[in-house]
């Protein structure tokens, strides 16, 4: 029964009749869309390559470095790393790739993130394209319905993010190897996996969720100072949030090709000693 007091249901967005009318989509004047075109063509870009690394399945390992899109190795048809992460949990009957087994982890991680959620919505989705410029669709439920509401496992992702990270971290100690095993060496491939693995535990630190396992549902910072001041660390590095997902991402990347490079023959390792 109406008793006059309801609020009107009114239409939300930039084509609201209450709006003002623009006939524009925005009164940007800036190259307002290069950001997003950069951002979607640097993503379309790590997509195709990993995707091409993932599925090949070859040239993933070369004493004493081993690719971080294969590490740890899960299956019985990994290539043989001595002291290396070889787990063979998948045993023959996995056929394909062991890195499209480990990968959905750190995939699932980044995806799920909220910087990169920003990045792909405006990059590829134009949801919306920038600030202040209108985007293209009719309606808006957010991360409401399937699939983009398994965003919110994102949490978990990053609990399985960290023993990658520190599998990862276990590779790079592996690389103070020479191609011999024998330990006290350091090669051009050891720094690229050094600056590889701090990205990367820069970059899943920072991350939103882990501030909260950190320092969240804390009433009282005073009554956990060591945990304030962890939180206190974390959010500094949550600032750089974009900076570290993109150089990690490109480390990764990077790390990958030069492991390639060196399984495929093309060039041996410069030592160093």
């Amino acid at each position: 029964m109406a008793t006059g007091t309801e609020r009107p249901q009114l239409s939300t967005g930039v084509h609201d009749k209450s709006r003002a009318a623009i006939p524009a989509r925005h009164l940007r004047t800036d190259r307002w869309w290069l950001a997003p075109a950069a951002t979607a063509a640097g993503l379309l870009a790590f997509v195709v390559y990993s995707t091409w690394r993932a599925f090949g399945n070859a040239h993933y390992y070369a004493a004493p470095y081993v690719s971080p899109f294969y590490s740890p190795c899960l299956a019985e048809n990994c290539e043989p790393m001595k002291s290396g992460p070889n787990l063979e949990i998948f045993g023959s009957w996995w056929g394909l790739s062991p890195a499209l087994i480990i990968l959905v982890f750190p995939l699932g991680f980044r995806m799920t993130c909220y910087y990169y959620r920003k990045a792909y919505y405006r990059g590829f989705w134009a949801s919306p394209p920038a600030c202040a410029v209108a985007e293209p669709h009719k309606k808006y439920s957010g991360e409401t319905r399937f699939p983009l509401l398994l965003q919110n496992l994102h949490r978990y992702f990053f609990y399985a993010a960290v023993p990658v990270a520190v599998i990862l971290t276990y590779d790079t100690v592996l690389a103070f190897r020479n191609s011999d095993y024998e330990w006290g060496h350091m090669g051009l491939g050891t720094i690229i996996m050094i600056v590889n693995i701090v990205l990367i535990w820069a970059y899943t630190l920072s991350c939103h969720s882990c501030r909260h396992v950190i320092g969240g549902k804390l009433k009282h910072f005073s009554k956990h100072p060591v945990r304030y001041r962890l939180w206190g660390w974390v959010g500094k590095l949550n600032h750089r949030h974009m900076q570290l997902a993109w150089a990690s991402l490109i480390s990764v990347a990077l790390a990958d090709f030069y492991v390639y490079l060196l399984a495929s023959g093309v060039f041996d390792d410069p030592r160093l000693f």
